[in-house]
């Protein structure tokens, strides 16, 4: 790569990320210490925990008696145990169970849920204010509530819930920086953002409100409890089906399940969730059933999903090494993919003035227009998102008639070899290729920097913050591997077919 398109693109690297404001991570790290200032401090909430207790309560009642107390079901050979000296808490087998077993199972009444049936006009005034993609927050007031409420049927369960959780929220200022990832900070920005305009929300909402009627029993609800409430939502409530709508259909419901959401994640889970109708009562029933025989000593898995590790660390706090899900985002942008394109080699790269027939082609894809998503992304199990895919390939085609023989499913994928010609498919991974080198540009460090950190002895969040940036730079390097060998794939067919 030349200095000067070198220095090009250096110039460019803000519009790679999106990022939505130029100084988001100071802005992040102002947010963060007005948050922290009351995070890392006692919650009013916070039950007479001492400072290195794990659990709300240092001693909370036993969850496997409660739940079988309640008209659960725990198999005998489960049992709660500490799962590494990193991994907190799981269930584990204390004996080999076979394949369908039934292992856990809740009655109606043991899932935590916040329904439209609640008689508290106050919560739901506020859960109207929550927007959906921080739903949450919604069920998070609830847990507030029935944490406050003295004799709570729930207590037994909140009281062994985490004090504190290890999501970026709760991140130290610097670690926040250390994610090195602008969409990440983009996200851990809008929900400090939404803590603290929440909390003013709630305050306006209780001052006048008479203290028989305090929906939290008269306490206090600051940004540090909405987080804490928040984060034990996201990280281990699960979507399942709930009230029936007007329809006689029943509707995704978030539910805090206990015991059942002590079980760990994996792709290649060893039990899953079942739900069914109690004959008895006629009322929905939430098991856990093994899915494959479980060993003795093994853990119970469950998959919380198909996501990417910026979901996992925001809504669970961990990170998935290898994560076959995981992607990084990019913003299509002209200017940008011309640098990339020309240090890549590719002779007269027009992405900053496309063609009018190559402009309505981009507006099919949505990356043109009044108002384009311009987010599209690297990794994952498209390996390219497929509207980049057939943004390059018509871009860097200048033959209109060879271009509209072709569908936009068959434009945007990898698996039909090279639709325009093989010389096109080269320019177009070779432009790419050039693209993520610019994105492991933008990392300050590299990955062996990183593992260099985490053997020096980090820990807690700089070695979560550490670990999830390695892994966001493997996103691109298994890109690059994959295009690379494209590109020598087809490179050999090209010269065959000129020698033949």
């Amino acid at each position: 790569m030349s200095p000067h398109v070198k220095g090009n693109v250096v110039e460019s690297l803000r519009l790679l990320w999106c990022c939505g404001r130029e100084d988001e991570e100071d802005w992040v790290t102002a947010t963060w210490k007005t948050v922290m200032c009351s995070l890392t401090h006692l919650r009013p909430l916070t039950c007479a925990a001492s400072a290195a207790a794990s659990r709300l309560v240092p001693y909370p009642p036993d969850l496997v008696k409660w739940v079988t107390r309640e008209g659960g079901f725990v198999h005998r050979a489960l049992e709660i145990a500490q799962l590494g000296s990193s991994n907190g808490l799981g269930i584990v087998a204390k004996e080999q169970i076979p394949r369908g077993t039934d292992l856990i199972v809740l009655p109606h009444h043991l899932p935590l849920r916040f329904t439209t049936l609640e008689h508290d006009p106050l919560l739901h005034h506020l859960a109207r204010q929550i927007p959906e993609e921080l739903w949450a927050m919604k069920l998070g007031l609830k847990l507030l509530q029935e944490r406050a409420k003295v004799g709570s049927f729930w207590w037994p369960y909140i009281s062994n819930l985490p004090e504190t959780y290890t999501v970026p929220i709760f991140f130290p200022g610097e670690d926040i920086k250390n994610l090195h990832y602008a969409p990440l900070l983009h996200q851990v920005n809008k929900r400090c953002r939404f803590l603290l305009d929440f909390e003013q929300e709630v305050k306006r909402a209780l001052v006048s409100v008479k203290p028989d009627s305090h929906p939290f029993g008269g306490q206090e609800v600051d940004a540090s409890s909405l987080g804490w409430a928040m984060s034990a939502v996201s990280s281990r409530a699960f979507r399942l089906y709930g009230e029936k709508d007007q329809n006689g259909d029943r509707v995704h419901l978030p539910m805090m399940l206990p015991l059942i959401d002590m079980c760990n994640h994996s792709f290649n889970p060893n039990a899953r969730i079942v739900q069914q109708e109690d004959t008895s009562s006629m009322k929905m029933q939430v098991k856990v059933v093994a899915d494959t025989a479980i060993k003795e000593d093994d853990p119970l898995l469950l998959c919380y999903g198909c996501l990417n590790n910026d979901f996992f660390l925001l809504d669970y706090g961990f990170v998935m090494p290898s994560n076959p899900y995981d992607c990084i985002e990019l913003k299509y942008d002209g200017a940008l993919l011309d640098a990339a394109s020309t240090a890549a080699g590719v002779s007269s790269p027009n992405f900053s003035a496309p063609a009018p027939w190559q402009k309505l082609i981009l507006s099919q894809l949505n990356l043109s227009g009044e108002t384009p998503d311009l987010k599209v992304s690297l990794g994952g199990q498209e390996t390219v998102e497929g509207r980049l895919v057939a943004a390059l390939r018509v871009v860097l085609s200048s033959n209109m008639e060879t271009v509209q023989k072709y569908d936009l499913s068959t434009l945007q994928s990898l698996d039909v070899e090279a639709p325009l010609g093989v010389a096109n498919d080269i320019a177009v991974f070779r432009t790419l290729i050039a693209l993520c080198v610019i994105a492991l540009e933008h990392f300050p460090t590299k990955i062996m920097d990183d593992e260099s950190l985490l053997k020096q002895g980090a820990s807690g969040s700089t070695e979560l913050a550490i670990q999830y940036r390695i892994q966001k730079k493997c996103v691109i390097i298994d890109v690059m591997k994959n295009l690379s060998r494209r590109v020598k794939l087809l490179s050999s067919k090209e010269t065959a077919t000129a020698e033949g």
